[in-house]
């Protein structure tokens, strides 16, 4: 696996680095950030379609773009690619990648449910954990760790990826706390339905999800980089997940478990 260089020349342009880059969200902020003057990292198994994302924003946007293919769930490769964060000069990293799986816990396989956590929370920790001393020690930088509607709950038959999400808020949250003041802001993005190809990698139906309830995610990232410039370290994005997130902690738990559940139940 190639390796992406690390030391930014002086003057340059702002850096960030997007895990989770080739599709979804995680293009959607690849492609903003570009346009944004951005050169950029992007991360993603798909080496195929990162050459392709690269190419295209390079031609668009006269940025430099890195590719860097790997597999965030291998040990070997997260750590070359937390040798990158905590190399790059970075002014902001998007802990995008992640994933989610849907059934009844005690039917799905067992070592898929542990990449997931391990994607979901121990890769978003230590690329986390990478680029904040840098970033400390220059007074400025940004992380979004993307997370979900899904962590303001219990999520039964997505059990395991809810739960990834729950840490994702409260890890972001308490960062938040612990580095007020020193020109370092993260953020928790919690988007509700967005129109990706996650809910058909989930096996997810979203025949029952209406109409109004879905995001693009080019407004996910709009919301997002919107609300850490205001300093907004939980951000839901869109109006109607912001209702939905009001009154999750409204209601008793046990009442949003049995609503969840009925909207994601396998047929």
């Amino acid at each position: 696996m190639a390796r992406a260089s690390s030391k930014r020349a002086a003057g340059t342009r702002r850096r960030a680095l997007v895990t989770g880059a080739s599709s979804g969200i995680g293009r959607a902020f690849a492609q903003r950030l570009a346009g944004d003057g951005h050169d950029l990292i992007i991360v993603a198994r798909d080496r195929q379609r990162l050459d392709v994302l690269a190419g295209e924003l390079r031609d668009a946007h006269s940025v430099q773009v890195e590719v860097l293919p790997a597999d965030l769930t291998e040990a070997a490769e997260l750590r070359v690619v937390e040798r990158v964060v905590a190399d790059a000069d970075l002014d902001l990293l998007v802990n995008n990648a992640g994933f989610g799986t849907v059934g009844r816990f005690a039917e799905l396989d067992a070592d898929r449910e542990e990449s997931e956590i391990h994607l979901n929370i121990v890769a978003l920790a230590r690329l986390t954990r990478a680029a904040l001393p840098g970033m400390l020690q220059r007074r400025g930088g940004g992380i979004i760790n993307v997370s979900s509607l899904a962590a303001f709950q219990p999520a039964p038959y997505n059990a395991t990826y809810g739960a990834t999400k729950a840490y994702v808020n409260s890890f972001t949250e308490a960062l938040a706390e612990e580095v007020r003041g020193t020109g370092v802001r993260v953020q928790a993005l919690c988007p509700g339905f967005t129109r990706t190809e996650f809910q058909e990698r989930a096996g997810v139906d979203v025949s029952r999800v209406p109409s109004f309830a879905w995001m693009t995610p080019e407004d996910v990232v709009a919301a997002s980089l919107a609300g850490l410039e205001r300093g907004e370290v939980v951000c839901v994005a869109g109006l109607a997940n912001r209702l939905v997130a009001t009154l999750t902690s409204a209601i008793p738990r046990s009442l949003t478990r049995r609503v969840v559940a009925t909207m994601i139940k396998p047929q």
